[in-house]
């Protein structure tokens, strides 16, 4: 028995998310209708990160188990040739057969792009959030500095969602801008739906001059969501790598 593990990327725009689910399409169930015709057998698919509608994936981890022979580049080659354009194999291997995608994962990193000038680009409108108003980079640096460590993150999760333990491990937490795309960069053991969209959302109150440092440690530390900024949309997020 094998167990494979495919790095895939995505264009999230056409999907409604990773996860398979009546009525929509997923780009788990494109993934799992391709692997069926090359396995000829079905085969459950562990994912390391469930990425929510609209969201892209730069590098998504998935493993399972086949009893099939077929050489990884075959395999590869194969999915990639029945897999839609947005869908990429990107690489593949034998994973040791303790390997899970989701519960050997040691962190993941996200990044939210937002674009910061007068005009959007129509060749980047499905991949950034369009901020055509001055944001204080500066000001988003200082603030997103208290999101490192261990804390709860009930301010930054999906409103009325129920977790049994929103404490979550922040690894890295960074701001930076290169010409006028802002990226905002986070690391963490784990997050909880529209976690990142709701930090970006708040940092952008700070970029705005509308809290400061201290107000946006204030809202991590009340727990209450209502005190945390929009939940930005999810075309502009990208996870961009999962750490084993």
């Amino acid at each position: 028995m094998r167990n494979i593990a495919l790095a895939l990327a995505y264009d999230g725009t056409n999907y409604h998310g990773w996860q398979r689910q009546p009525g929509v399409v997923t780009v788990e169930q494109k993934v799992r209708e391709a692997l069926q015709k090359i396995l000829d057998h079905e085969t459950k698919i562990y994912a390391g990160a469930r990425t929510d509608s609209g969201v892209h994936a730069m590098d998504q981890v998935i493993n399972f188990v086949t009893e099939k022979g077929i050489g990884l580049q075959n395999l590869s080659r194969g999915l990639n040739s029945l897999l839609p354009p947005d869908i990429r194999v990107m690489s593949a291997r034998d994973a040791d057969e303790s390997f899970h995608a989701r519960y050997s994962a040691r962190s993941k990193t996200y990044v939210y792009c937002i674009l910061n000038e007068l005009s959007n680009s129509p060749f980047l409108i499905r991949y950034v959030l369009h901020w055509p108003r001055t944001l204080d980079v500066g000001a988003m640096k200082e603030a997103v500095d208290c999101l490192i460590g261990e804390h709860d993150f009930s301010a930054f999760k999906k409103k009325d969602e129920f977790y049994k333990n929103p404490a979550r491990e922040v690894k890295r937490a960074r701001v930076t801008k290169r010409a006028g795309m802002i990226y905002i960069i986070l690391e963490a053991t784990g997050f909880m739906r529209y976690m990142v969209r709701i930090i970006a959302g708040t940092l952008i109150l700070a970029g705005q001059g509308k809290i400061n440092c201290s107000e946006f440690k204030e809202i991590l530390e009340s727990r209450e969501r209502e005190r945390a900024g929009q939940t930005l949309p999810p075309h502009g997020l990208f996870l961009k790598k999962i750490t084993y």
